[in-house]
């Protein structure tokens, strides 16, 4: 149960040296490295423990607008208005791949959980799958009729879900099925900015309708209807046990929901700008959020024996 020992200030960490708008950050499981992409072109790689940029990577030829690490954090990939993805490898810094086949700006791409399969989002409409290994196209799912803005593979890598601008979600098998039809989960009023599956197998989408939606995909019901934000809602992650759901919005709040429940169970504050982004770590003890001018708060579960314990860090890129 989270409270108000576990959000308490300890300290700041600030990582300089972005000349433009960040757009997006991504951790290493371990969280010792972190990745932010910018306006200016650039992919920036950081030692979160020494606080120092470690190199940049050029090849991008417009603003990078998503970032994500393979969850053995080997390789990362990066989004871009230039309509590629690009697939690096974390210990090298080399560009392993440059996939080429959206027509227009790239606005998010996530890893599959096995680390072979990208999937990307585009303002073509369209969300690419790719295979990581061979960097070639898997398969390309049609079927929104605006901006693919998020998508997130479930744990058991047998679907994929999209968010769109046309107000819909959704989820696609993996590998096509003759009898699997894509499932369409509608109700928001506004564009869907976040999915996110839980490990369980739940799926919840935020919208900037300012409410966040929590579905069991494999029968497209609607679980519930989560309000309390005043703003868009722009960022989702499911702690590790599944039982909270952290969503993020340009309100400056953060919001703790009780899964089982549909209830707001903590309102973290205190973000100078819109927040923007938030993640659990694997232990299931940090969630990070950031704000437009990219702050990065990582916030501490204390364990049961240690419940005055807890520790926040906050990191302005």
């Amino acid at each position: 149960m989270f409270d108000d020992e576990n959000y308490t200030h300890i300290n700041l960490k600030e990582f300089s040296g972005h000349k433009d708008e960040v757009n997006c950050c991504a951790f290493s499981t371990d969280w010792e490295i972190l990745v932010t992409g910018c306006d200016d072109c650039l992919v920036r790689v950081w030692n979160t423990l020494t606080n120092k940029m470690v190199c940049k990577l050029r090849g991008h030829q417009g603003a990078v607008k998503s970032c994500a690490f393979s969850n053995d954090s080997k390789m990362f990939a990066t989004a871009s208005y230039d309509t590629t993805v690009r697939v690096w490898q974390t210990r090298t810094g080399d560009c392993i791949h440059v996939l080429q086949g959206h027509t227009k700006s790239v606005e998010m791409v996530a890893f599959s959980p096995d680390c072979t399969k990208l999937c990307s989002g585009s303002w073509d409409c369209s969300a690419i799958m790719w295979d990581v290994e061979q960097g070639c196209v898997l398969r390309i799912l049609s079927g929104h009729s605006s901006l693919v803005q998020s998508c997130d593979f479930d744990y058991k890598d047998k679907h994929v879900a999209t968010g769109s601008w046309d107000y819909t979600v959704r989820v696609w098998p993996v590998s096509p099925i003759a009898d699997e039809k894509v499932k369409i989960l509608r109700g928001h009023t506004s564009n869907v900015h976040a999915v996110v599956f839980s490990r369980l197998g739940f799926l919840a989408s935020g919208s900037w309708d300012q409410t966040v939606r929590l579905w069991n995909p494999d029968t497209s019901t609607l679980l519930f209807v989560l309000s309390g934000h005043t703003g868009w809602v722009k960022a989702l992650a499911f702690s590790m046990d599944s039982l909270y759901l952290a969503s993020a919005a340009d309100d400056q709040t953060v919001l703790i929901w009780d899964v089982t429940s549909g209830t707001c169970i903590k309102e973290l504050q205190g973000m100078t700008d819109q927040v923007h982004t938030c993640k659990y770590s694997t232990e299931g003890t940090l969630l990070a959020s950031g704000a437009s001018e990219v702050t990065l708060m990582v916030r501490s579960k204390p364990a049961e024996k240690e419940q005055n314990s807890a520790e926040q860090e906050t990191s302005t890129v």
